[in-house]
């Protein structure tokens, strides 16, 4: 007898192959059966009519200190994940001498937007090194398997102090400390390393992540380490192009590696994703593994005024008068006739060169609306409302900011959406080098909510996409399943078929739903996130057992430390 059978549902296997109708049977941990007939079970759970597919798998995500209190690892498994890898980016919170503690916290904080206070009330340090962080998340109860990178940030610090913090050149004896302790991580389970060259990821002191200036020999060193099953990641500026891709495929001839890199589509050279991509199949032809990591929609920043930014953010009345005041009384004084003109007429005083980027693109700016529209036309943009209004744009994203009770979030495309459609991203995700990634999810609790990309990939690009063609189920559902695992060496995972780990989502998928995103204060410290739920997961299997229903946690928390690469059949590592 079974302990649990799925029955009469459509298996969409994770491999791309057709769908079936057909039972799905479990014993323990294990899928036993997948099509046909089953036999009897201790457990059985009607399926006719549901679209029966792997647990997703997340491949970039940032719970590196919320794994350490959420045995939920929300909003992620409110979205059919059972898998999560964290680490990218290269923050993280080991390895962590005692005294850079709130440095590390700081450092996390000011890249991905996690609240600073919330991590350092949720965070229990109790570890030094990256295998001793490994130990203690492993001894906490979830319900989804962790796993984790080693980040070059956290790294470079507890090698080189502040030397390594403030981006000084790496010494050849700190190179090969560094590669000591990424040696160690891996054969503690890391499943790779990751780095950040980009500008844009800062520390909240302002300082660029340490590594974003690391020479070849520093990033070849390290590399070097990691050996041919665990993966390199970074997000990069990618300038010079050439220079990144030379030294992405070095690495990976040299360490038998796959590096995996953020590719997106950016508005000052939007052409640019092409000639990476097309560096990438260079790159294959010489033997290298360097794999372009797309996201399924734009990198949607969410405007609100419980946000992290918005377009009155720097405009010196809202600033001094209003931005410290409780919502509700935020929102009554806004109202306010007077203040609406004064504020209106005031010129901001931007803080950043992306505030004044973002107050002056109306024309890419759009209320978000429910159902969220993530692929708007020009024509919905506050600029094109305004016009036919006659009316300024900042008056009309004012009037817009204060609707349902302030809660009204306006949705800024930062990238992947210069054409002002999803064609590029339809291209990326096509190609046959990519991997779907770039969730976050965790991070950037303030102004991006894209957790719910697995969500997005069967409601928007599988059934109701309007502005160009839609892509296959089967497609769909392999990317975010058996594509995912393999690149990081999941092997016992992704697919429906005897031998495989039995994660398995249950979705009514005419009826998935996703809700709009919501600024909810549930960190610790009263921290504040922004969440995208999502209606139509009828049950989320993790492990065996069942996890969520209809949207609710059931209280099993099967879930584990993935510890290294995963083969088919054996036991979890």
């Amino acid at each position: 007898m079974h302990d649990l059978v799925i029955r009469g549902g459509t298996l969409v296997d994770g491999t791309g192959a057709p769908g079936r109708t057909g039972d799905l049977a479990i014993d323990g941990d294990r899928i036993t059966a997948a099509g046909g007939r089953a036999g009897a079970a201790r457990r059985e759970i009607d399926a006719a009519g549901l679209l029966v597919a792997p647990g997703w798998v997340d491949i970039h995500t940032h719970y590196d200190g919320q794994v350490t209190w959420d045995p939920y690892l929300t909003p992620s498994t409110w979205h059919g994940v059972t898998t999560v890898v964290m680490g990218n980016c290269g923050v993280g919170f080991a390895p962590a001498l005692p005294d850079r503690h709130q440095w590390l916290i700081g450092l996390m904080e000011g890249v991905e937007d996690i609240p600073g206070t919330a991590l350092a009330e949720g965070i229990r340090w109790e570890w030094e090194s990256f295998p001793e962080y490994l130990d203690a998340v492993e001894r906490m109860r979830r319900a989804i398997d962790v796993a984790a990178q080693v980040p070059h940030g956290a790294v470079r610090a507890y090698v080189m102090g502040e030397r390594g913090a403030r981006n000084e050149k790496a010494s050849p004896d700190d190179i090969d400390a560094m590669a000591r302790i990424v040696r160690e991580a891996i054969a503690a389970g890391a499943l790779g390393f990751s780095t950040s060259r980009t500008l844009l990821h800062r520390a909240i002191d302002g300082e660029p992540v340490p590594g974003t200036f690391a020479g070849e020999e520093e990033l070849l060193g390290i590399g070097r380490a990691l050996g041919a099953r665990a993966v390199f990641e970074l997000a990069s500026d990618l300038a010079p192009e050439g220079n990144e891709l030379a030294w992405m495929e070095k690495v990976s001839n040299e360490s038998g590696c796959p590096v995996t890199f953020a590719c997106l589509q950016n508005d000052f050279d939007p052409g640019q994703w092409r000639r990476l991509l097309r560096g990438a199949e260079q790159a294959a032809e010489r033997g290298a593994r360097v794999v372009p990591q797309v996201a399924a929609r734009p990198t949607g920043l969410l405007l609100g005024l419980s946000s992290t930014f918005h377009p009155l953010s720097d405009h010196p009345t809202y600033r001094n008068e209003l931005a410290a005041l409780p919502l509700d009384e935020r929102v009554r004084r806004m109202r306010d006739p007077a203040l609406r003109r004064r504020l209106l007429a005031e010129t901001p005083e931007h803080l950043a060169p992306i505030g004044g980027y973002i107050a002056q693109s109306f024309h890419k700016l759009f209320p978000l609306g429910d159902p969220p529209d993530y692929e708007p036309a020009p024509e919905q943009s506050i600029r094109a409302r305004a016009q036919r209004e006659g009316r300024a744009p900042l008056e009309v994203a004012y009037d817009l900011l204060l609707e349902r009770e302030g809660r009204e979030l306006l949705y800024f495309p930062l990238l992947n959406y210069s054409d002002g459609d999803f064609e590029p991203i339809r291209e990326m995700l096509l190609h046959p080098q990519a991997v779907l990634g770039l969730s976050d999810g965790g991070a950037h609790c303030g102004i991006i909510c894209d957790a719910s990309m697995p969500t997005f990939m069967l409601t928007h690009w599988v059934r109701d996409r309007r502005r160009g063609e839609r892509l296959p189920l089967e497609w769909a559902v392999r990317m975010q399943t058996q594509n995912t695992a393999r690149l990081f060496g999941l092997d016992d995972r992704g697919v429906l078929a005897p031998g495989y780990r039995a994660d398995v989502n249950l979705i009514d998928f005419e009826g998935l739903r996703l809700t709009p995103p919501e600024m909810v204060f549930d960190l610790p410290a009263n921290g504040r996130r922004l969440v995208q739920r999502a209606s139509g997961y009828r049950a989320t299997i993790a492990h065996g057992e069942v996890i969520y229903e209809d949207g609710e946690p059931t209280g099993a928390l099967p879930g584990r430390l993935i510890r290294g690469p995963q083969s088919l059949g054996a036991e979890p590592g």
